[in-house]
């Protein structure tokens, strides 16, 4: 793909990926609150409400190199979240 066609691409990625990353930021920002309730509650962190929380850091991270032309590495779902996920397990 030459590089005009990908740059009108990221376009399309942004608007796609945009609407899904920001969807599940809405639910981060939710997973947040309970995760912060049940710290003070429990006296410890869950280590499945931070790693939810790490995968979407991270795909935000990647959407940000991507639109930013630093990497070429597709975000989700453009790319598959086994990546993401694999390295919790």
């Amino acid at each position: 793909m030459t590089e005009r066609k990908e740059a009108w691409f990221r376009i399309l990625v942004l608007v796609v990926s945009g609407i899904i990353i920001l969807l599940w930021g809405a639910l981060i920002r939710f997973v947040f609150l309970i995760h912060w309730i049940y710290v003070v509650f429990r006296g410890r962190r869950s280590r499945k409400l931070a790693e939810f929380c790490e995968i979407w850091n991270t795909q935000f991270y990647v959407l940000l190199r991507y639109l930013t032309f630093v990497s070429n590495e597709r975000p989700f779902p453009f790319r598959n979240l086994t990546k993401s996920f694999s390295k919790f397990k």
